[in-house]
């Protein structure tokens, strides 16, 4: 029998650290600057999200008490009449479409994910497909899909009522706000159908307004994410909304057996999602956008003249906070935007950087959040060599 020498997570200096973690695993860290997506890393927590997971793991308490009083904690903080915590914006998704087809039934929720004897149908824009939207069918629901991919009308969508219906999906998102139904539109459609709108708002934080913005638009279940600008721990999101659905969300949710059961938060994950949110509420948002904008403009500065392209900070519906965009005009004569950042992240210092996510990508961006002191001049310094060399042909 072969004996597996343990490795230490310990540095040479004797303390762990991230860095010594990674080194002792053969993996090489990179610098994140093309925003807090899963697949690399997600963001950084906040300190006191961190310290608040540390004291939690402390103290023993019954779940479902803690998520009703940190749900009415999430509700004050964001000034909505309700909320719940889920396993990340994407497992709001799951708990949204349980709770369309099982409402508050007990039988239903234990039958999940079969479907039969209920509505089970979620009418979803055709325009607002987009890569995670498989999933709300985990609790056994289907997709009736609408519009085309250029847009789609109130009536459409009301052509596609029927008795099976159990709700309707609206996503903010970057590159999906053109040609589709407005949300207060489709909220007056559903109410007067008696169907819930399920609203995925994972990325659309800050501006914090938006905390309150689609449920004053009518919204019954608004999922976010914990992380991301929140900075909470990765595998938090949390809904707001309408006090009847959010008690159902609740119901369909863990620790309660049923379908949702995978989608358990911990004790810890809890206490630093509130201690992330009590932060991130109070935060002067102009002061934190001039800041990254500052950063932005940095990178912007050092790239602008390259021949054959356009360097700008754009801060708008599509990028939450400043980022600093790179787009190729016609006299670019280099690789495609997905070589460029797959350049960037070759080679130590290894640098993420993200193109756009439609299936032609018209930029590429960095995105200011997960870079830490020192670091936005070294991806400066990359970025503008390898854009340099791509430029030249080499």
């Amino acid at each position: 029998m072969t004996k597996h020498r343990n490795k230490s997570l310990l540095g040479s200096d004797g303390r762990i650290s991230g860095f010594s973690i990674a080194e002792n695993l053969g993996v090489t860290p990179l610098i994140n600057a093309g925003g807090p997506n899963t697949r690399h890393s997600g963001w950084r927590p906040r300190p006191e999200a961190i310290r608040a997971m540390e004291a939690m793991s402390e103290v023993f308490v019954q779940i479902d008490e803690l998520l009703i009083a940190a749900g009415e904690r999430i509700a004050e903080l964001t000034g909505n009449e309700a909320a719940t915590i889920t396993s990340g914006a994407s497992g709001g998704l799951v708990v949204q479409a349980a709770a369309a087809m099982a409402k508050g039934d007990p039988e239903r929720i234990a039958q999940l994910p079969v479907a039969t004897g209920m509505p089970n149908e979620l009418i979803i824009q055709r325009r607002h497909r987009f890569i995670y939207d498989h999933l709300y069918l985990a609790p056994g629901s289907r997709f009736v899909e609408v519009g085309t991919s250029e847009g789609c009308t109130l009536d459409q969508v009301e052509a596609a009522i029927s008795a099976n219906t159990a709700g309707i999906i609206h996503l903010e998102s970057p590159f999906k706000s053109l040609g589709v139904v407005p949300l207060p539109d489709l909220v007056a459609l559903a109410h007067d159908h008696g169907l819930p709108v399920l609203a995925d708002c994972a990325s659309m934080l800050p501006p914090r307004e938006n905390l309150t913005k689609f449920t004053d638009q009518g919204a019954d279940l608004v999922s976010f994410s914990g992380g991301k600008a929140v900075r909470g721990p990765q595998s938090t999101g949390f809904l707001v909304g309408n006090p009847e659905w959010i008690e159902y969300a609740r119901l369909n949710n863990a620790p309660n057996p049923g379908v949702t059961r995978a989608q358990k938060v911990s004790k810890e994950e809890i206490a630093g999602l509130l201690a992330a949110l009590e932060v991130f509420v109070d935060e002067d948002e102009e002061e934190e956008t001039r800041n990254y904008r500052q950063q932005m403009m940095f990178v912007v500065d050092q790239i602008a003249e390259i021949p054959g392209l356009t360097a700008e900070v754009k801060h708008n519906y599509d990028h939450y906070i400043p980022h600093a965009v790179v787009a190729f005009t016609s006299d670019w004569r280099g690789p495609s935007y997905s070589e460029i950042c797959a350049r960037l992240k070759a080679d130590p210092p290894r640098i993420y950087a993200a193109e756009d996510y439609r299936e032609d990508s018209s930029c590429m961006w960095i995105d200011p959040l997960n870079l830490q002191a020192g670091e936005v001049e070294i991806v400066a310094e990359k970025l503008r060599h390898i854009l340099v060399d791509a430029s030249s042909g080499r």
